[in-house]
């Protein structure tokens, strides 16, 4: 059955000795890209936007627990490669929202749970290196509006 036409994006940072934000980003299989990215997932039927990106974030990386959990209130639209992705949407799909979230975790949480189906690396990295590692425009907005968000003390 082909999965329901809506995904969620998180970033996940945690604060540094210094007191700076260090961000998860995790780099998809070749076969998927090979590209470096946030928590995404799909929407399952009858969940809320943010009940599948703590799902997502669960089944990425393990965390469960976070210091925060905010909307970034950014949702941009993913255009569908069906021939990448074959079956995953119904045919008709040609465009899916991705709505955006960010999440903070504890520095002493540990490290990530990746699935390397999925992943074959993740790093965390400061802000910079982070928006230079990601691939697509959107994904570095979405960093970008979490990153100020932190800096102004509203992540709360």
């Amino acid at each position: 059955m082909p999965r329901n036409p809506f995904q969620v994006l998180v970033y996940i940072a945690r604060q540094t000795s210094s007191g700076d934000h260090e961000y998860l980003l995790m780099r998809r299989v070749p076969e998927h890209g090979g590209f470096w990215q946030g928590v995404t997932g799909g929407v399952e039927v009858g969940e809320t936007d943010e009940q599948a990106a703590r799902r997502e974030v669960w089944e990425e990386t393990g965390y469960a627990e976070f210091l925060s959990f905010v909307p970034l209130n950014y949702r941009y639209t993913i255009a569908v490669d069906h021939e990448a992705w074959p079956g995953l949407y119904a045919p008709e799909v040609e465009t899916v929202p991705e709505e955006c979230f960010g999440a903070e975790v504890r520095p002493d949480l540990g490290e990530p749970r990746i699935d390397r189906d999925e992943h074959d690396e993740y790093r965390w990295v400061p802000l910079a290196e982070a928006l230079a590692l990601l691939k697509y425009p959107e994904n570095q907005e979405a960093l970008r509006r979490f990153a100020e968000r932190q800096e102004q003390g509203t992540s709360q």
